[in-house]
């Protein structure tokens, strides 16, 4: 097992994610993962971000692709945006919730810190999966000791103008809150982010 220490020299931020962090429908570099670059770059930071999102993605198709990403960039913190496919595809939680904890378990044996991006999925799913699938987050972050955004999308989820015509993707407008609260979950990685 690799200890991981911080002095890096250039840190790489690992975002793993689904259509939310992949721009889908949004003009290049204006997600709020190229917010995320460009506000490091304001602060003259060493790290950089590895953006390893694609559309469609679900919980079992991150877990194929992380060990490999995992070796090839040797992140020093491990964002995971997944999940939301899984919900809308009706997937068992404890698959949902099984794969996202290899991933959280792979990422902390390499040394890397873990962010994970708390989810939340429309009630017409039902109430009981649509509780179980919002307290999957916060009690896998405390088991797992690791950074929760509660939910990331919110200050967006409320307001259909910040939503694309198909209801599902945040527009251009909504990517500035979607960062401010993914920023705003990054105080413990000040250290590295210097």
């Amino acid at each position: 097992m690799s200890i991981h220490t911080w002095s890096h020299a250039n840190p790489v931020i690992l975002v793993l994610g689904d259509s939310l962090s992949a721009e889908y429908g949004l003009p290049r570099g204006s997600g709020w993962v190229s917010l995320l670059e460009a506000q490091l770059k304001k602060i003259n930071s060493p790290a950089s971000v590895f953006n390893a999102s694609i559309s469609g993605e679900t919980t079992a198709g991150g877990l194929t692709r992380l060990p490999a990403l995992l070796a090839s960039k040797k992140p020093s913190v491990v964002m995971i945006e997944l999940g939301a496919n899984d919900a809308l595809r009706g997937l068992p939680l404890s698959e949902t919730e099984a794969n996202l904890r290899k991933m959280i378990g792979m990422s902390k044996k390499l040394g890397a810190k873990v962010l994970l991006f708390g989810m939340q999925i429309p009630p017409n799913y039902g109430q009981s999966y649509t509780n179980q699938f919002k307290a999957l987050y916060p009690s896998l972050a405390k088991e797992e000791k690791i950074d929760l955004i509660p939910f990331f999308l919110a200050g967006v989820a409320t307001r259909p103008e910040l939503f694309q015509a198909d209801r599902i993707h945040p527009n251009v407008a909504a990517q500035t809150i979607l960062f401010n609260n993914v920023w705003g979950a990054m105080g413990p990685y000040q250290p590295l982010l210097k």
